[in-house]
């Protein structure tokens, strides 16, 4: 969908048929609804859009004439691994290859490539039509102009990319978001706070703040400037830090507390969590909405 807002032709592969008849009906519906609420990306409307995006039974056919490949399967190094090897026999030396993984290093999803020039990994943030946070991670051989081409392709279909400049494992949004987690466990399970009191700090707290700007820029005006916030403040995050404990073990009496916690907010079924995910998707569209509506200064 994000391509094609871009007017980019798009080709859907898959090993299952039927999976790219369900993708296609349901990009035809989310389309729709978006240009219903005045939310859909692009200069172009809905049946333009459509036109562009095509299923595909064949990989060989898929990647024909392609200049980027946006890999999607599970997240699984061997499956990935597997894939690439395929789509390194059949490519040429133009086309990139990408990677939607999460956290799975570079160096070992194209290790032993021909065309590892051409490979990075561009991870997306779920749903990415409405966050459009893209992390770019070259492997340690990945040509600059890759990063380049995959940089200006992200920027051109309205998406914002990052420049991850070498790699660590979690890249950097999700050694962030396992960073909070983390603190949050421990906040719980040493008895600081209940599970729904922990998620409003973030919701009705920091998360507000984040929205618009990061923990630098938190930091820089919340204060003098940068150095001002450090002189002042620098002594107290030392000792706070200092008290955090171990990596928790997310098992035991607190999953099950947190569970529980959350399970009244959202039964774990099928039915509530599907509509608590589409609620979750109205509010970051509308908030992607209000966002692109501010101006940047």
């Amino acid at each position: 969908m994000l391509f094609a807002s871009g007017g980019f032709k798009v080709k859907l592969y898959d090993i299952e048929q039927q999976q790219i008849t369900n993708a296609l009906e349901n990009i035809r519906k989310e389309m729709e609804l978006l240009e219903q609420s005045g939310t859909l990306k692009g200069s172009l409307g809905v049946g333009e859009q459509l036109s562009l995006i095509s299923g595909c039974f064949d990989l060989q056919e898929a990647v024909e004439g392609a200049m980027h490949i946006q890999e999607c399967v599970p997240e699984n190094l061997e499956l990935k691994k597997k894939t690439f090897t395929q789509l390194d026999r059949i490519i040429d030396d133009k086309v990139i290859i990408s990677s939607s993984s999460s956290c799975l290093l570079p160096s070992k999803l194209f290790a032993g490539l021909t065309h590892v020039k051409q490979c990075i990994v561009a991870h997306p943030v779920n749903p990415p039509y409405h966050i459009p946070l893209v992390e770019l991670v070259p492997h340690p051989e990945t040509d600059p102009s890759t990063m380049d081409r995959t940089h200006a392709l992200m920027k051109k279909i309205g998406q914002s990319p990052v420049r991850i400049l070498k790699e660590v494992d979690g890249f950097a949004l999700n050694r962030l978001q396992y960073a909070v987690i983390s603190e949050a466990w421990r906040l719980v399970e040493e008895g600081v706070v209940d599970p729904g009191d922990l998620d409003l700090v973030m919701s009705d707290g920091l998360g507000l703040r984040y929205a618009f700007i990061g923990p630098f820029e938190t930091m820089h005006l919340n204060a003098e400037g940068m150095l001002n916030y450090c002189d002042r403040y620098s002594d107290g995050m030392r000792r706070v830090l200092k008290t955090f404990g171990p990596i928790p073990e997310f098992s035991g009496a607190t999953v099950q507390k947190v569970h529980q916690a959350m399970c009244e907010k959202v039964p774990a079924d099928p039915k509530h969590l599907a509509a608590r995910r589409k609620w979750r998707d109205r509010c970051l569209m509308r908030l992607s909405k209000m966002k692109r509506e501010m101006p940047s200064k």
